[in-house]
């Protein structure tokens, strides 16, 4: 049996439509699961006052969430590190889950309000976020940076 070269070129050519093909199915079932979470937490969303105990970087577990919590978590989320928060709401200590940018900007040991949609924190509400959260070296470096350029050009204007 003969292979040539077209033969090979359809191969593959069919093989990248597969690809394609399984990529866009996956891609659509994700943003549908997407939606309905932001539905879920648009419908549950509450503004509540809690006070900041503790911040970790964690993988859940039996010991830092809730039992009940903890088993209804899917499989994958159960095998990665999520942002995990230990605060004070009302008179409870409870563990709350929340994304990156709200992890960054959250203050420790500080009463803060919240929006919540369960055991979620949605965002912080009344607080400047833009000078709260911590800078890296490349954008401290940048900063510095383009003041002295400032001082420069005003200096050179004089």
């Amino acid at each position: 049996m003969n292979i040539t070269g077209s033969d090979i070129f359809i191969i593959v050519l069919v093989l990248i439509a597969a690809i394609v093909a399984g990529l866009y199915y996956l891609n659509r079932r994700t943003m549908r699961r997407v939606i309905q979470t932001q539905d879920f937490i648009d419908q549950n969303r509450m503004t509540a006052q809690i006070f900041v105990i503790d911040k970790k970087q964690e993988r859940p577990s039996a010991h830092n969430l809730p039992k009940n919590v903890f088993e209804q978590l899917p499989k994958s989320a159960k095998m990665r590190k999520t942002y995990l928060v230990k605060a004070k709401v009302g008179p409870q200590i409870i563990t709350l889950m929340c994304d990156k940018p709200v992890y960054e900007v959250l203050p420790v040991k500080k009463n803060v309000k919240v929006d919540l949609a369960g055991m979620y924190i949605v965002s912080i509400t009344g607080m400047n976020l833009a000078d709260k959260k911590k800078k890296t070296i490349r954008e401290k470096m940048s900063a510095r940076l383009n003041t002295m350029m400032a001082e420069q050009s005003n200096n050179n204007k004089k």
